[in-house]
């Protein structure tokens, strides 16, 4: 009769060999987030923008998105904190200037806590777009937004066809480049 001096583990679900002991962690992070990432939603490409209506800023009353419909709109989600934001806003308003007069439009979401934050924000770098508040952040909930800034380029149909995460000031060209294509359609 023969016995086996060497044991072998039972169960090899979470078996890692020795050498990888070093990932244990992160693949046993992965393995517990991964069902909650996976139920995260959030706006997609070639999905209709969701309806947002939303006080401005300077309290002029209500702006919706679906009143921008017919334009190619540009829909900023930013914050005070934001120091990607600051690069963009001044390239959003050169944006807005440039191919307003040809149906475009920027509407951006301010997502402060404090209002006095978003309207110091504005006194540094002030735009002449839309800008609205969303203090209560239920719009980023339902874009499924993950950092700031995040901007949705929709089309004249109201439909998602770009996600910009981030923003660099390289960006602005290739965000140009996408408004143009829209405004051809």
């Amino acid at each position: 009769m023969h016995t086996n001096t060497k044991t072998k583990p039972v169960c090899r679900v979470l078996f890692i060999p020795p050498r990888l002991i070093f990932f244990r962690p992160i693949l046993l992070a992965w393995l517990v987030f991964l069902p909650l990432w996976a139920q995260a939603e959030g706006v997609i490409v070639g999905q209709e923008a969701p309806a947002v209506s939303l006080p401005t800023l300077s309290g002029s009353g209500n702006i919706s998105l679906e009143s921008l419909r017919g334009k190619v709109v540009y829909l900023d989600f930013w914050a005070s904190w934001c120091g990607p934001c600051r690069v963009s806003f001044p390239i959003l308003e050169k944006l807005a200037i440039e191919f307003g007069p040809q149906g475009f439009e920027v509407l951006a979401i301010n997502v402060d806590e404090v209002e006095a934050d978003a309207q110091q924000f504005l006194a540094d770098i002030p735009v002449s777009y839309l800008v609205v508040r969303d203090g209560q952040a239920i719009s980023p909930q339902v874009y499924g937004i993950m950092g700031m800034p995040t901007g949705y380029l929709i089309d004249r149909q109201g439909v998602v066809r770009e996600i910009h995460q981030g923003f660099r000031k390289s960006d602005g060209d290739e965000l140009r480049a996408e408004i143009v294509m829209l405004l051809k359609e």
